[in-house]
């Protein structure tokens, strides 16, 4: 087992499926301690069994990001278990399909609750364990929405740019105290999540995969473990020097074709 991580507390948020589980996957095997937090129990168990039949070191946290309680109590049981708080990765997020004038005003509040609310809750509560130490690395799941355009994403547009720009608001205030905030800005990732986003938006899902390829520079969809990477990176001592930034994983998306 390599050890980039050692040492290392992690708390992933939305890490039972798809992204955020390949990042809990990878950051085991790397020796961090993982906090598997995820809305959904199961799921999270799931991930946290995984993590120790591989030989890593891990704990499940049932947690809504969008709930101060919640959000609290998974940065103060983190540090009861484990002392401290190194890493946090506010990965939880939900889609939103539709225009401005066509999204319902339910589904805008939701998506913002989940996506910007959610970060800032747990982002809020983890911090001051970080002050104390004078040191971390905190990730923010943006995507590479907020910055180009995209038909019918309005709601979910506007939360990743929120989360982007409230990840550089995080890295003014925080620098000074040896803390690192930067996002992360994925592409389309063949995900579950992005199999939900197909089979809501087109009435054949395969003629929708086809499309997204088409955006594509590679002609392919990235996988979660592409993501994963990245994220490994920035948690890392090796991006010591990566401060404030918009890290693009999106198969040359914005090169456009």
């Amino acid at each position: 087992m390599s050890a980039r991580l050692a040492e290392k507390v992690c708390i992933i948020t939305g890490a039972g499926s798809g992204i955020g589980k390949a990042s809990a996957l990878r950051f085991g095997t790397e020796g961090g301690s993982i906090v598997v937090a995820d809305v959904d129990g199961a799921s999270a168990e799931s991930t946290v069994a995984e993590i120790r039949a591989a030989g890593g070191t891990a704990m499940a946290c049932l947690t809504d990001v969008a709930d101060p309680e919640a959000a609290k109590r998974l940065a103060d049981e983190t540090a009861a278990r484990f002392g401290r708080i190194d890493v946090l990765f506010n990965n939880a997020g939900i889609s939103g399909v539709g225009t401005v004038h066509d999204t319902p005003v339910e589904l805008w509040d939701r998506v913002m609750h989940v996506n910007v609310r959610g970060v800032f809750l747990v982002s809020k509560y983890v911090v001051p364990y970080m002050l104390k130490r004078r040191s971390g690395s905190i990730i923010n799941m943006s995507s590479t929405i907020a910055d180009i355009g995209l038909a019918d994403r309005a709601s979910y547009a506007a939360s990743k740019g929120a989360v982007l720009a409230l990840t550089r608001a995080m890295q003014v205030d925080y620098a000074p105290y040896g803390i690192r905030v930067n996002a992360l800005l994925p592409g389309t990732i063949h995900t579950p999540f992005v199999e939900k986003y197909l089979r809501e938006s087109y009435p054949n899902p395969e003629d929708g995969l086809k499309a997204i390829r088409k955006r594509q520079l590679t002609a392919e969809l990235g996988k979660p473990d592409d993501v994963a990477s990245a994220a490994l990176f920035l948690a890392s001592d090796e991006s010591s020097f990566v401060m404030g930034s918009a890290f693009f994983v999106d198969g040359g998306v914005r090169g456009g074709k």
